[in-house]
């Protein structure tokens, strides 16, 4: 039996355990920062809290002044009957939430027990260039069976994820094909708000292998690409662990953080709407209702759900393939049972300019405009990516203290997720629609659009910019700052 019909047949025999372990679970009235989710404090919310899912990552406790960290070779189940031989931390894939306060320092040891160098890259927290976790920062490697320490102080708050940062090359057991991610949440200075509900749920893809990957228009030589034969929610298929139990009234707040290594996604909830509140984890300046979730690869949404719409439903992939392949996760109301529901959302459409404002941005001391553009046929049949004409890194200077404009004009034909580290940036426009107040440090760029950011040189030393999809990174697409 293949792997898709056992999963949908698992289904629709009614397994006892549908869904999936959540990662930090599910903790009512658990403290939360209302400065990200944007809704009041609950003032009868009481302080219970559950026992953490040992099985998806538990939350990581901060011992004797520092965390730990264990890169090492792990086995994923995801599913009762189909296991994934990968490297993880602390013996799980996703990593243990590392909870953190804005502005308290912290150690982190990480301890590398594989036979290569590694790297562990602070996604979304603004920390040295010798911390970071990026080879062309010089942040040093993690040599194989040694330990390296990472000491900085957290922020800005909200939902920040960690992973390797180290190129795969050709190799797909390398790199972010493996299962080392993990989350890390800085909980904000200020007093937090209350909700019912809290999880962290990460989307990732399993298995990856190469496939053609045909081409229209004059450049007609084909490529290789990467896909995917099973997909996950944390660290379980759709059809294997727990569900999300809630209650008819309930408030939940997901952070969905997209771990894969190449690919976008939709995420629905049928019945349901999301009120996102916060982008890369950071609260957005107008919270507003969407059918689906869009994240390009490392990005996070923080969103949160009224529950009024009982009966047991997927929270899942809009791709019919990946979702029936594991990629959802059951929410299943109290008193409910029977076979979990998918309906299609009703509305597809995502854009980052519905949560800003439209207030004029300050002048600019530069403008900066970084071209991205693919060139078919490269060595292996891998495709080759240039930066303004330019193979591979190339450095450009900022002055410390200036505001600088980047424009990102994707010339290929696909949408590009660009990073850039140790900074947030705000959205100035995106394909001429103007926007203000929306801050991130991960941002997806359409086929043959465009998006302008705005970027404060306040942060010394050198900073990487790339495309998160892990095989378009390594074969060139990346450029790197110096603020001096």
């Amino acid at each position: 039996m293949d792997r898709r019909k056992f999963l949908v047949r698992s289904l629709a025999a009614g397994v006892g355990t549908l869904g999936m372990s959540k990662l930090a679970g599910d903790s009512h009235q658990k403290n939360l920062s209302g400065q990200i989710c944007g809704i009041p404090a609950d003032p009868n919310a009481s302080q219970q809290m559950s026992m953490q899912s040992r099985q998806s990552g538990e939350m990581e406790t901060y011992k004797n002044g520092l965390f730990r960290l264990r890169i090492a070779p792990v086995v994923v189940q995801l599913t009762p009957k189909f296991a994934i031989s990968t490297i993880g931390y602390n013996g799980t894939s996703p990593g243990p939430l590392l909870r953190m306060r804005e502005g308290v320092p912290v150690i982190v040891d990480v301890s590398n027990d594989t036979d290569v160098p590694e790297l562990v890259h602070w996604h979304g927290l603004i920390v040295p260039p010798e911390v970071d976790g990026a080879e062309d920062e010089r942040t040093p490697f993690i040599a194989p069976h040694s330990t390296r320490r990472y000491q900085f102080v957290p922020g800005p708050a909200g939902t920040r994820w960690y992973h390797t940062q180290v190129s795969a090359g050709i190799d797909l057991y390398r790199g972010l094909y493996t299962g080392q991610f993990g989350f890390v949440y800085v909980e904000p200075k200020n007093e937090p708000g209350r909700y019912d509900q809290e999880y962290f749920l990460a989307l990732r893809d399993w298995e990856p292998f190469y496939i053609p990957q045909k081409r229209n228009g004059p450049h007609t030589q084909n490529g290789l690409k990467v896909a995917y034969r099973m997909f996950s929610i944390n660290d379980k298929a759709l059809g294997s662990g727990e569900p999300i139990r809630v209650k008819q009234g309930h408030r939940v707040l997901f952070h969905v953080l997209n771990a894969s290594a190449t690919e976008h996604r939709r995420m629905a909830l049928p019945g349901h709407r999301f009120l996102v509140v916060g982008l890369d984890g950071n609260a957005v300046p107008r919270p507003r209702m969407v059918d689906v979730l869009q994240l390009g690869p490392g990005e996070r949404v923080d969103a949160v759900v009224e529950m009024n719409h009982p009966g047991v439903w997927i929270f899942g992939c809009t791709s019919d393939d990946d979702r029936n392949n594991g990629l959802g996760i059951v929410v299943e109301y109290s008193g409910k049972t029977g076979f979990p529901q998918w309906v299609a959302p009703p509305d597809l459409r995502w854009d980052y300019t519905k949560f800003g404002r439209s207030r004029p941005h300050p002048v600019a001391d530069e403008t900066i405009k970084l071209v991205f553009q693919a060139i078919p046929g490269g060595p292996g049949g891998f495709d080759s990516w240039r930066v303004n004409g330019k193979q591979y890194l190339q450095e450009i200077a900022l002055r410390e203290g200036g505001r600088y404009r980047l424009i990102l004009h994707n010339r290929s034909d696909s949408a590009q997720p660009i990073h850039l580290h140790r900074h947030l940036f705000e959205i100035v426009d995106v394909n001429g629609r103007p926007t203000s107040g929306v801050r991130k440090d991960t941002v997806v760029v359409t086929p043959h659009g465009q998006v302008s950011v705005d970027v404060a040189a306040d942060q010394p030393g050198l900073s990487l910019l790339h495309c998160n999809i892990q095989q378009q990174m390594d074969n060139g697409f990346k450029a790197l700052f110096r603020c001096v």
